[in-house]
């Protein structure tokens, strides 16, 4: 594991082509833990069960991870009151939480925290510019009050909210980096990766990538594309990918969320450790050195990526010393055929089955297209929302 000493910024360590390694998903990984409900995703487990995010920020770390990223995915005060939040907490009190957490864990290595925001329902109820930074700045206030070491502006669907976002983000005078969840047909207005990108760093952004919504030779190639995009601008930035830990070869331009087996019946799709190995190298050889993850990926996988890309970072993460390389422990097991595949070819050429007579190999998308702007689709969805069908199911209840 690297000696702990005088923590580096993300820009020092990236300008020096040092290799940053995110963590991974939180809200998945503690909706299957019981501590998130799925829907409304929002991360208030932060200030109720703060002993579960403390030890998944702690096996990141241990996974080889260097940067702690704020649980407060969903954190603005208008997706709290829209998602039907519990009222014990407030979106201060749980972003303050959560960078007391992520503070607490990456003291105890070599990371750094990064203080996340993420799209609003304000932006997409067509909101104004004025407003939906407001929401921005509420949080950012208690980042700069936390004293994060960057932010980061991740999960856009639309570049126009994450350009409004990183302007906030900058007033911090904290290095920005900017992800969308997007993939190769852009954002969901149609405007390609490499110009997001190349608006993403004229709004201020110094890291631009994507996370989310695809899995992670998706989400390399998109970024490849933002790359050689700010590159034809004459531009310069460093590159970050987080993708999902799902294989979506058949997923459109809103990614996964599109999929019928979002989000309860995605295990069939997730990825090895060995595909993650894979994922490194390609992000590494693309020219990215802020690789990390989102939804379904697991510290195991975050180990992955650090043990691909031990030569280049010249150690190996401490929850290594309980694996070992491609498969090496396999040598003491007690059966000769599984010995026998403590080998790294026999990893990297296993076709996994998924166990599952007649499991389709590709799904065919819902394909919804909701953008903002699409005011009559956007009303109707309301007009049947949770919060609207509420006093049917109180009065279906007293009947009983």
């Amino acid at each position: 594991m690297a000696p702990v000493g005088a923590k580096k910024n993300i820009l020092e360590r990236l300008d020096e082509g040092e290799i940053v390694i995110g963590d991974g998903g939180f809200v998945f990984a503690l909706e299957k833990r019981g501590y998130v409900k799925a829907g409304p995703w929002t991360p208030e487990a932060a200030a109720e069960n703060p002993e579960a995010v403390r030890q998944l920020h702690r096996e990141f770390l241990r996974a080889g991870s260097n940067v702690m990223q704020t649980f407060t995915f969903y954190a603005s005060d208008d997706k709290l009151e829209n998602r039907g939040n519990s009222p014990r907490f407030t979106g201060q009190q749980i972003n303050e939480a959560a960078c007391d957490l992520a503070r607490e864990v990456a003291n105890e290595g070599d990371a750094m925290v990064a203080g996340g925001v993420s799209q609003t329902p304000s932006y997409l109820s067509c909101k104004s510019e004025t407003e939906v930074k407001a929401i921005f700045k509420k949080q950012i206030d208690v980042f700069i009050k936390k004293n994060v070491d960057f932010m980061v502006a991740e999960y856009f669907e639309h570049v126009e909210e994450a350009e409004w976002a990183i302007q906030v983000l900058k007033t911090s005078g904290k290095p920005v980096a900017a992800s969308l969840c997007i993939g190769p047909d852009g954002d969901l207005n149609g405007v390609s990766p490499g110009d997001c990108a190349v608006r993403l760093v004229r709004a201020g952004a110094q890291i631009v990538g994507v996370n989310c919504h695809f899995d992670p030779m998706t989400c390399v190639k998109t970024v490849r594309m933002m790359k050689e995009g700010v590159e034809r601008a004459g531009l310069k930035a460093h590159y970050m990918v987080q993708p999902l830990a799902y294989h979506t070869p058949d997923c459109n331009c809103q990614g996964f969320i599109d999929l019928p087996e979002f989000p309860f019946a995605l295990e069939p799709r997730i990825l090895t450790r060995w595909d993650m190995h894979m994922y490194a190298r390609e992000a590494y050889n693309t020219g990215i050195r802020y690789i990390g993850g989102c939804c379904g990926f697991e510290p195991y996988h975050i180990r992955a990526v650090a043990e691909e890309l031990a030569p280049e970072r010249g150690y190996l993460p401490a929850a290594s010393e309980k694996h070992g390389n491609w498969g090496a422990g396999l040598e003491m097991h007690t059966k000769p055929w599984v010995r026998a595949r403590a080998r790294r070819d026999y990893w990297e050429k296993l076709k996994p089955a998924s166990g599952r007579p007649r499991c389709p190999s590709m799904a065919t998308p819902d394909s919804w297209g909701v953008t903002k702007g699409h005011v009559d689709l956007m009303q109707q969805r309301e007009a049947t929302s949770q919060e609207q069908l509420k006093p049917l199911f109180d009065k279906a209840k007293a009947s009983h």
